[in-house]
C-alpha cells in the first residue's frame, strides 16, 4: 500500500514522520496502523494532531476500489457478528463529514441494511429525527433527517460508523441521545481504527452497563497515540510558523509557484467541462435523508452509464485521473470513481474536499503536502468560510472531476477564485459532474390558492396514545381522548338509519365483556392461535414477494391494525426486517383520510405502501378505498397507492392478497379497544376534523385493565417458528394459483338483502368478523348461522343471546354467519332493556 501523497521514490517514508518528530506524537499499536494513518497538525484548539486516513478518500487521493473495498470489509464484519437476521434488522449510521462516505460502504457490506448519515446541513421542511455533538470535531453539531421518520424506531442493531475511534465521546453523545428517543438492545460501533485508551474503553463498557444494552466494536486496526503533556502548545506554535509561509493554495513549504511535491510549473489554467450524469430521477444523492437497499440497487444499475459519460469527457491519453467529491457528498463521487477505475487506462484516485483546517507541508514524512483554499460555495447555515482540497496540487493530475450536488452548484463554484479555477491552475482538464440534491417531498403541494396548509404532525404512538410500543404502530390520526363521543347504541343506530348522522360522528359506548365472554375470548384465542399465525405468515410472505421487498404496512384502523402489527412481527421474525407501520383512517361514504395520505405520501414511495386489513365481508371497504385512492390522484395528491387490500382472511374472494379464505374465528374480532390497543374506532366530525386535520380516535387509558392486545399479539406470535414450513408451501401455492376475485360474498349479500326484505346491502354484514361488529355496535336484527358451524360461533352464539337477537341456522349460505341489523328501526322497535325484536 502506498502511504506517501505521491507515487515515487518517497514512498517508503510514513507519512506521519514529520509530526512525530516535532511534536513528539507517537502511535503505537498493531503493525497496520502507519499502514492506514499518517499524521498531520490542525488548526483547532482541542486537538493539535490529526489523524489522517490514506484509505478513507477525505484527504489522500488513493484508489477507489481500495477506499471502498475497506468500508465493504468492515461492513461484512459485521454481518459476520451478528448473523444474516440480526444483520438483515439493522440499521446503519455514519458520521458527517468524513465518515459519510464509509458508512455507505459498510452498508454495502451488511447487503440489506438502510443507511443514514448525519449532517450539518439544515433542510427547510425535514422534521429533525435527532441531533449529537462531536466534541473534537472543527464543527460540533450533528443533525439526523431521515425522510422515514420511523428509520431509527424499532429493536434492530444500530450500528454506527466513523473513521476513527479516539476517546469515544461522540460515540457516548450519540447512542445516549439517540437511546432516550429510539431504545433498542444492541449497538455496533465501527471505524478504520480505533485509538482509545484503556481508560476510554472501559468507559464505554461502564456506559453499556448503565443503559442496559450491548455494545460491540469493529475496526480494521487498533492502537493508541502517545501525546505530550504540552502537545497544544507545540502544536500550536508549529501552526503558526509554517503557516506563516503559506500563501493562497501554496503549500506551507516549497517552491513558490510550483506544483507542491515537484520541480515543475504549474501548467496553464485548465478547461472545464460540464458534464450531465443523467442521475435517475428521485434517486438520493446519498445518505443524509436515508438510502435503502432499493435506492443501492438503482445506483448500481445506472453507474455504468453515469461512468461512460464522464470517461467521454476525459482525454484519452490523461494516465492520472482524480475525482473529487464534495464534503459529505462522498459515497456517490466514489462509487463513479470506481466504476470509472473499471472503464479507462487511467490511473484514477478519488478524495473529497473538506471544512476542516489542516497545516500543509511539503514534505515526504509529512501527510497534507498541499492545499488548495476556495471559498465555501453551498451557502452553508454557519456562513461563508474557507474550504480544502489537500494534496490535488502537485499530484500530477492530468484530469480532476469535480463532483458536487445542485445546492453546491452555484455562482462562488465558479467564482475566479471558486473551487473549479483553483483546480483549472493545477490540472489541465476540469470535468463537473453535479449530482441533483435530494430533497424530500413536502408534506403539501402548494395550494391553489399559493397558501400551503399547516404542517401534519408526526405520528401518534404508544404509550402516549395506545397500549402497542412505541415501534408496532404509528397512528395517523389526532387524539379526541377529551372528547365525548359516545352515545347509547339505539340513539346511534336510529340517527343513522334516518340519514341525519353518519356512523363515524359519534362512538358506540365500549362493550365491558362479562367474565364468561372472556373466558371464550381466551378459549378461541388458544384454539385459532396457530391458524391465524399461519395466515399471518401467508398473507405477509405474499406481500414480500409480489408488492415489495420492504414494504410500508399501512392498517385500516382499528380491526387492520393487530393484523399489521403481527405482519410486522412475522416480517421481523421470518426475514429480519423492520418494517414501517402506521394506521389510518377510512369511512364507508366519505373514503380515507386524505392528509394520511399525503404524509405518507412525503414520507414514503407510495409504490411501498400496502393497505392491511383484518378480513373482507362483502367487500365494502375494498371498494370504498379503490374509489378513494383514485379521487386522491384526480385531485392532485401524489400517484402511486395500489388500493388493493391485503386481509388476514378474505372469506368474501373479494381481494388478491391473503392469508386464507376461510371464514373463521379471529378473536380481536371479539373485543373491541381491549383487543386493539385501547384505541376507539375512528372519528370524522366536521366540528373535530378540520380540513387539514387526521381524524380522529380515542385512547381509553382507562381500561388498562381489560386490556388484552399484547396477550393476543403474542399469543400469536409465539406459534410464528410451528408453522413456519407450512407458510413456505401455502405460499408458493398461492402464489402459482389463480386468486382472481370472485365477488361471491358481494353476490350473497345482494341476494339475502332482498330474501329477507331489508333493501340494504350496507344493513348485510357477513362473515364471523364483521357479525361480531354487529352484536357489539349496532342493534342486531338476526344472525344466519350456516347450518353444522361448530366452535367459530361460540361467542356469537353468547352474544346473540345475551341481546337477544335470534340465531337462524341456513344450509346454503358461504360465509360461516351473517348478522343483519335491524332494517327499521327506532327507539319503539326495542324494549326497555334495549333489547332487539322481531318486526
Amino acid at each position: 500500500m502506498n502511504n506517501a501523497v505521491n507515487n515515487g521514490p518517497d514512498d517508503a517514508i510514513w507519512s506521519g514522520t514529520w509530526v512525530a518528530e516535532r511534536l513528539g506524537v507517537e502511535l503505537v499499536g498493531d503493525d497496520t496502523l502507519t499502514d492506514l494513518l499518517g499524521l498531520a497538525l490542525r488548526r483547532n484548539p482541542k486537538r493539535a494532531h490529526l489523524l489522517v486516513s490514506h484509505v478513507l478518500g477525505k484527504h489522500i487521493p488513493q484508489s477507489p476500489s481500495v477506499v471502498h473495498g475497506h468500508g465493504f470489509a468492515l461492513g461484512r464484519r459485521v454481518r459476520e457478528l451478528l448473523g444474516d437476521r440480526e444483520a438483515a434488522r439493522a440499521v446503519v449510521l455514519g458520521y458527517a463529514e468524513t465518515a459519510t462516505g464509509l458508512g455507505h460502504c459498510v452498508a454495502d457490506g451488511l447487503g440489506s441494511a438502510p443507511y443514514l448519515h448525519s449532517t450539518r446541513r439544515p433542510v427547510t421542511g425535514v422534521v429533525t429525527a435527532g441531533g449529537f455533538e462531536e466534541s473534537h470535531s472543527h464543527a460540533t453539531s450533528h443533525l439526523l433527517l431521515p425522510e422515514d421518520p420511523t428509520l431509527l424506531v424499532g429493536d434492530g442493531p444500530l450500528v454506527l460508523v466513523d473513521d476513527e475511534f479516539s476517546t469515544g465521546n461522540t460515540v457516548l453523545n450519540t447512542i445516549r441521545a439517540l437511546h432516550e428517543r429510539y431504545p433498542r438492545r444492541r449497538y455496533v460501533v465501527v471505524a478504520l481504527v480505533d485509538m482509545r485508551s484503556a481508560d476510554d474503553a472501559g468507559r464505554l463498557a461502564a456506559f453499556a452497563r448503565e443503559i442496559g444494552a450491548r455494545v460491540d466494536l469493529i475496526a480494521t486496526a487498533s492502537g493508541t497515540a502517545r501525546l505530550p503533556e504540552d502537545v497544544l502548545a507545540k502544536g500550536r506554535e508549529l501552526v503558526a510558523r509554517y503557516e506563516g509561509d503559506a500563501g493562497g493554495d501554496r503549500p506551507s513549504a516549497g517552491e513558490p509557484g510550483a506544483d507542491a511535491g515537484s520541480g515543475r510549473a504549474r501548467p496553464a489554467p485548465g478547461h472545464v467541462t460540464r458534464v450531465d450524469l443523467l442521475w435517475p430521477r428521485g434517486l438520493p444523492d446519498g445518505g443524509r435523508h436515508g438510502f435503502t437497499p432499493r435506492h443501492r440497487s438503482r445506483l448500481e444499475t445506472a453507474l455504468p452509464a453515469m461512468a461512460a459519460r464522464l470517461a467521454e469527457a476525459i482525454p484519452k491519453d490523461a494516465s492520472r485521473v482524480l475525482v473529487l467529491g464534495f464534503e459529505e457528498l462522498m459515497y456517490a463521487p466514489l462509487r463513479l470513481a470506481r466504476q470509472l477505475e473499471e472503464s479507462v487506462p487511467a490511473e484514477v484516485r478519488y478524495s473529497t474536499t473538506t471544512r476542516s483546517p489542516v497545516l500543509a507541508v511539503d514534505d515526504p514524512g509529512y501527510a497534507i503536502r498541499s492545499r488548495i483554499v476556495f471559498p465555501a460555495h453551498d451557502d452553508p447555515a454557519d456562513g461563508p468560510g474557507e474550504r480544502y482540497a489537500y494534496n490535488v496540487a502537485g499530484n500530477g493530475f492530468d484530469a480532476v472531476v469535480a463532483v458536487v450536488d445542485s445546492v453546491a452548484d452555484t455562482p462562488e463554484l465558479h467564482a475566479p477564485d471558486g473551487l473549479l479555477a483553483r483546480l483549472a491552475a493545477h490540472t489541465p482538464h476540469v470535468v463537473l459532474a453535479v449530482v441533483p440534491s435530494y430533497v424530500p417531498e413536502p408534506l403539501y403541494a402548494a395550494a391553489p390558492s399559493e397558501e400551503r396548509p399547516a404542517m401534519l404532525p408526526e405520528p401518534l404512538r404508544g404509550p402516549a396514545f395506545s397500549s402497542y410500543a412505541p415501534e408496532e404502530v404509528g397512528w395517523l390520526l389526532q387524539d379526541l381522548s377529551d372528547v365525548t363521543l359516545e352515545a347509547p347504541t339505539e340513539e346511534r343506530e336510529e340517527a343513522i338509519q334516518a340519514g341525519g348522522a353518519h356512523y363515524a360522528e359519534s362512538l358506540p359506548v365500549e362493550y365491558q365483556p362479562s367474565e364468561q365472554y372472556q373466558q371464550l375470548f381466551h378459549a378461541a384465542l388458544e384454539t385459532s392461535a396457530a391458524r391465524i399465525a399461519q395466515a399471518v405468515g401467508v398473507v405477509t410472505d405474499t406481500v414480500i414477494a409480489e408488492r415489495s421487498p420492504r414494504p410500508v404496512l399501512v392498517s385500516l384502523a382499528r380491526a387492520g391494525t393487530p393484523v399489521g402489527v403481527l405482519m410486522r412481527r412475522w416480517a421481523q421474525f421470518r426475514h429480519g426486517l423492520d418494517l414501517p407501520h402506521y394506521a389510518v383512517s377510512i369511512v364507508r361514504g366519505r373514503g380515507i383520510d386524505a392528509n394520511a395520505l399525503r404524509w405518507l405520501a412525503a414520507h414514503h414511495d407510495p409504490r411501498d405502501v400496502v393497505f392491511v386489513d383484518g378480513w373482507t365481508g362483502k367487500g365494502a371497504i375494498t371498494r370504498e378505498l379503490a374509489a378513494a385512492v383514485e379521487e386522491f390522484e384526480a385531485g392532485g395528491g401524489a400517484a402511486g397507492f395500489d388500493p388493493e387490500i391485503a386481509v388476514l382472511a378474505d372469506p368474501g374472494s373479494c381481494v388478491r392478497t391473503y392469508g386464507t379464505r376461510d371464514d373463521f374465528l379471529i378473536p380481536s374480532a371479539c373485543l373491541n379497544s381491549t383487543v386493539s390497543g385501547l384505541v376507539s374506532r375512528t372519528v370524522l366530525r366536521a366540528d373535530l376534523v378540520g380540513p387539514d386535520d387526521f381524524h380522529g380516535a380515542k385512547f381509553y387509558r382507562e381500561l388498562a385493565g381489560a386490556d388484552v392486545s399484547a396477550d393476543f399479539l403474542d399469543a400469536v406470535a409465539a406459534r410464528f417458528p410451528e408453522v413456519a414450513d407450512a407458510v413456505d408451501g401455502a405460499v408458493k401455492e398461492l402464489l402459482a394459483g389463480d386468486r382472481t376475485p370472485s365477488w361471491e360474498g358481494w353476490a350473497a349479500v345482494e341476494r339475502i338483502s332482498e330474501e329477507y326484505g331489508i333493501h340494504d346491502v350496507n344493513l348485510v354484514k357477513p362473515g364471523v368478523g364483521e357479525t361480531t361488529r354487529v352484536l357489539l355496535r349496532r342493534v342486531p336484527w338476526k344472525i344466519l348461522a350456516r347450518a353444522g358451524a361448530g366452535p367459530d360461533l361460540d361467542h356469537v352464539r353468547l352474544l346473540a343471546e345475551q341481546r337477544g337477537v335470534p340465531v337462524e341456522e341456513v344450509g346454503d349460505l358461504p360465509y360461516t354467519c351473517v348478522g343483519l341489523i335491524h332494517p327499521r328501526f327506532t327507539r319503539g322497535a326495542t324494549g326497555a332493556d334495549g333489547r332487539a325484536v322481531t318486526v
